[in-house]
């Protein structure tokens, strides 16, 4: 089922208005009643689909295609993921590595020294892959220095949050490039560009603000609570603690590369060992072999009986349930708005009002984002929306052509809310209320838009004197 199987009635200010009115219900519902959020999500999920006019035969496939679809990106990841993170916690793994974090880099760059790797590793993982893989470790720091957990967990949480919006071979960078005919080298260079800087600005001075304006206590969510549990602990080396840390990034570029040496025509993608390495290099695919891994190098050595490791690994799925199946109910409620058209309908709105180019595709993405939730969405809607002009106009330059991709990328994850479902894995594994997470987590997105936009805005004129 798709968008193109409805025909809508609703004007744009009412499907605008309806949809405003849901994320409204929402917060009341969360904030105010403390309902649970996922069935605060699920109910507003419902009466937004009956308001706007989704018919009742297609009323649960609409709901369930939103969640489906968020589950089969999330679930694996999340729970393969926290696997891997218990293994490294129980295990002293977590322990081991943070020690040699502060015991090169000193007690108060640990906060910088976190975000460095999570933009490191933030260039060829998905942000919600990265976060959880990196999350044991940013808890230990935490429990380590002491301190609100927010001013170590948030300036890595916007580096992969960067990473991903703004840097190829991410999804939403390597779409808009393609609609917009831009180079993709030029926009990874200069989505490096705006990266960077975004992420200083966000990530490492209003990530040091929050910090010290909210104490949050470090989560227990990937900890393990059981006594038993401590005769699993290994003390492994710093080096195996890395090379699980590494082991999935390096096959996911591996995977990422193999794409790229495709669309550069060096590679064919249907030689078999091309597909078979790019499979390894699958995000799902590439933490299942290091999750192998981590049980033989962290656990069967010492343990002989696999009892230990199975109650260690099952221990880790319970306490993430909660987050999968609220941000699966994310996602639903964010697959309505889609499904409404809302996205589509503002979008032309904003098409027709005559704002620069490279302004009107922030603008329009940056609606279509508040809107709809969907970064990935209001990129490419953005970016279809804008093909046309920027297609026809020959008078735009490649580097033109890379800042007007990075604009619309700006514009595609501002502010980002209750019904984005990175919104609610980001509350969720920081243990963070609703309101909070709007405070920091949402905010700190719009700032990641503006930032990035005004930079790639100084590219764009910039170029264009040139």
């Amino acid at each position: 089922m798709t968008d193109l199987d409805m025909n809508w009635v609703l004007s744009t200010p009412a499907l605008l208005g309806i949809a405003a009115a849901a994320i409204a219900l929402l917060l009341v519902l969360i904030m105010k009643f403390k309902v649970h959020a996922f069935l605060s999500l699920i109910i507003v999920s419902l009466l937004t689909a009956v308001a706007t006019g989704i018919p009742t035969a297609s009323l649960m496939p609409t709901l369930l295609l939103g969640f489906g679809s968020t589950l089969a990106g999330v679930a694996l990841l999340v729970g393969l993921g926290a696997m891997l993170g218990r293994m490294l916690e129980t295990s002293g793994g977590a322990q081991v590595l943070t020690e040699a974090l502060i015991s090169r880099f000193g007690e108060k760059r640990a906060p910088l020294a976190l975000a460095v790797a999570s933009l490191m590793l933030g260039f060829p993982i998905f942000f919600v892959a990265g976060l959880v893989v990196m999350l044991p470790i940013i808890f230990a720091v935490a429990r380590r220095l002491g301190g609100s957990f927010l001013g170590y967990a948030f300036p890595s949480a916007v580096a992969f949050s960067v990473m991903h919006i703004f840097v190829p071979p991410h999804p939403g960078p390597v779409a808009a490039t393609g609609l917009l005919g831009a180079d993709v080298g030029l926009v990874l260079i200069f989505g490096l560009l705006v990266a960077l800087p975004t992420w200083y600005v966000v990530g490492h001075l209003f990530g040091g603000y929050v910090g010290r304006k909210y104490n949050i206590p470090v989560p227990s969510i990937l900890r393990g609570t059981s006594d038993s549990f401590k005769e699993f602990e290994s003390t492994p080396k710093v080096g195996t603690v890395l090379t699980l840390l590494l082991l999935p990034i390096g096959l996911i570029f591996l995977n990422t590369g193999l794409n790229m040496a495709a669309t550069a025509g060096l590679v064919s993608l249907g030689d078999t060992w091309v597909q078979i390495l790019r499979t390894l290099g699958e995000t799902p695919v590439a933490l299942l072999i290091t999750v192998l891994l981590a049980m033989i190098l962290l656990g069967v050595q010492k343990h002989k009986s696999g009892n230990l490791i199975e109650a260690v690994v099952d221990s880790a799925l319970g306490p993430v349930s909660s987050v999968i199946l609220i941000t699966g109910a994310g996602g639903m409620f964010g697959g309505v708005l889609r499904a409404s058209g809302i996205g589509n309908a503002i979008a032309d709105s904003l098409d027709a009002v005559g704002l620069p180019v490279i302004v009107a595709g922030f603008v329009i993405a940056a609606v279509v984002r508040i809107a709809q939730g969907s970064a990935t969405v209001a990129l490419t809607t953005a970016a279809a929306l804008l093909q046309p002009v920027v297609m026809s106009n020959t008078t735009f330059n490649p580097v033109e052509l890379a800042a007007i991709v990075l604009a619309l990328a700006a514009g595609s994850v501002f502010a980002g809310h209750v019904n984005d479902s990175g919104f609610w894995l980001v509350s969720r594994f920081f243990e963070m209320d609703t309101k909070t997470t709007l405070k920091t987590w949402t905010v700190g997105q719009a700032l990641v838009g503006i930032v990035g936009f005004v930079i790639a805005l100084a590219i764009y004129l910039v170029a264009g004197m040139l």
